[in-house]
């Protein structure tokens, strides 16, 4: 008996079936190809893909986790299948979404046209988190702010795509995607010969000819840097991962010194001068001159030799302005701003808690609403309305009513979902998918993205720090299929 027979999409969006037992169309391939293997090997394949994994190291940290800080991030063998014909549509969306982003943020730095002209309430801009005073009038080279992003973006019931939030300062997750591909190459080498899913590999080395584009000209080997805050970073393997892709250094802040108006690299050798920084760090952590006076991560004096033009930083400092969720909210105005365009991928409808109609009506819905802090990410922050008891929504409501520019609220959407393997048997798991995009000579977006999926049955948190796991993404051009 086929080991999907059984499996029943339900009453959600399934993105390889249209019904239980009929596959969509462009999907028939693939489903036929998994329908192909026994449980008991597909088993055997994910038991094999994950030691890989813990065998490559691909882990990430928990700061809250009393249990020790480090995990393996869970990985289902069951890949996430999206037909090139729509992917075409989302990297229209997504290279239109970053142009009008990077406009907004050289714009608010500098000449403030979108708030002069009221496009964008100006208190919204100046009371957000990520608004940096210190990073007004800097003119990064090329006037490229957003370098690498990584944008979420969810399919609803109707099957439409939607942006959920941007992520601009340091987007991770990159890593996954590409260690992922490689342990599912291994395990199912045939799929990859009869399917004609699109490369994602080449992610490192068009990730350094986009930091290399921000070095002068006149340099004929520029000193590239990977900067994080250290081995206890969440995202510490990733760093790791991409500084030893592109043949880059890793660094932590004590490796690098200013000197003579100039960022240098203690080496063996001595002092090496740094022309380009890939930053893992936030903004406020960059330069404790600048920012933070306790930081300990950054480099004494870094923004003002940034601010001469005699190093790069890739994301700009001031780009998390745009993380903002309550910023979010605004992205269509600037796509039309900025582009005259209306927006190819939509925002979740979003209602801002700082307006006093809008907040009414959150404060009426709370059992039906998800209501996000604007500045949280990582699935923190966050009240399921649905989900929530009585005292937890009129805990929330009181949150909401003492501040309410710190919050925003969505409707529950009912995220798409993917047969997972789990216990043996095929469930129905909810999805997200964060693609990668690569600002420099032009923009670039990584087929694919990392897919995470929520494995615990009902959810629709994904995050990996709240139980997630991932799939690998196959962008996978229908006429092979």
């Amino acid at each position: 008996m086929p080991c999907l027979d059984g499996y029943d999409p339900g009453d959600f969006f399934d993105e390889l079936f249209m019904a239980a037992g009929t596959p969509r169309p462009a999907a028939a391939e693939l489903v036929k190809r998994i329908e192909s293997l026994s449980i008991e090997e597909l088993q055997r394949r994910q038991q094999a893909a994950q030691n890989m994994l813990f065998k490559l190291g691909v882990t990430f940290n928990v700061y809250s986790d009393n249990q020790g800080t480090e995990r393996i991030f869970p990985f289902d063998v069951i890949p996430r299948f999206v037909p090139y014909q729509e992917w075409e549509l989302l990297e229209r969306g997504l290279k239109q979404r970053i142009e009008a982003l990077n406009c907004f943020i050289h714009d608010i730095y500098n000449d403030q046209k979108i708030l002069n002209d009221k496009v964008i309430p100006r208190e919204m801009i100046e009371s957000a988190t990520g608004f940096l005073e210190p990073c007004m009038g800097l003119q990064p080279p090329q006037k490229i702010w957003c370098h690498i992003t990584g944008t979420d973006l969810i399919k609803d019931r109707d099957g439409s795509w939607y942006v959920l939030e941007d992520n601009l300062r340091c987007p991770s997750g990159v890593s996954y995607v590409l260690e992922n591909r490689r342990v599912m190459k291994s395990s199912f080498p045939r799929f990859f010969d009869a399917l004609d899913i699109q490369p994602v590999d080449d992610y490192a080395s068009k990730l350094l000819d986009t930091l290399l584009n921000l070095a002068p000209s006149n340099l004929s080997d520029p000193c590239v840097v990977v900067l994080t805050p250290g081995i206890h970073n969440s995202a510490y393997f990733e760093h790791s991962f991409l500084a030893q892709q592109m043949g880059a250094q890793l660094v932590e802040g004590r490796d690098l010194v200013v000197t003579d108006g100039y960022l240098q690299m203690r080496t063996t050798k001595g002092l090496r001068q740094v022309d380009v920084i890939y930053r893992r760090i936030d903004d406020d952590f960059i330069d404790p001159m600048a920012f933070r006076a306790d930081s300990m991560l950054g480099v004494s004096g870094l923004m003002e030799v940034y601010r001469q033009g005699r190093v790069a930083i890739a994301n700009a400092p001031g780009t998390g302005v745009a993380d903002d969720k309550m910023i979010y909210a605004y992205v269509p105005q600037m796509i039309r701003y900025y582009l005259n365009e209306e927006q190819l991928l939509p925002n979740v409808p979003t209602y801002l808690c700082a307006d006093d109609k809008q907040r009414e009506y959150v404060l009426a819905h709370l059992d039906e609403l998800v209501v996000k802090a604007t500045d949280a990410s990582g699935g923190y922050g966050m009240l399921m309305g649905l989900h929530a008891t009585e005292p937890e929504r009129a805990a929330f409501a009181e949150k909401i009513k003492a501040k309410p520019r710190n919050y925003i609220a969505q409707p529950t959407l009912s995220l798409s979902r993917v047969p997972t393997l789990i216990d043996g048997q095929f469930e129905g798991c909810h999805v997200d998918l964060r693609p990668f995009i690569l600002n420099g000579q032009d923009i670039y977006v990584n087929p694919g993205g990392l897919t995470r999926v929520a494995l615990r049955r009902g959810s629709l948190v994904v995050n990996s720090s709240q139980g997630g796991g991932s799939k690998d993404t196959w962008v996978v051009k229908e006429s092979s299929c």
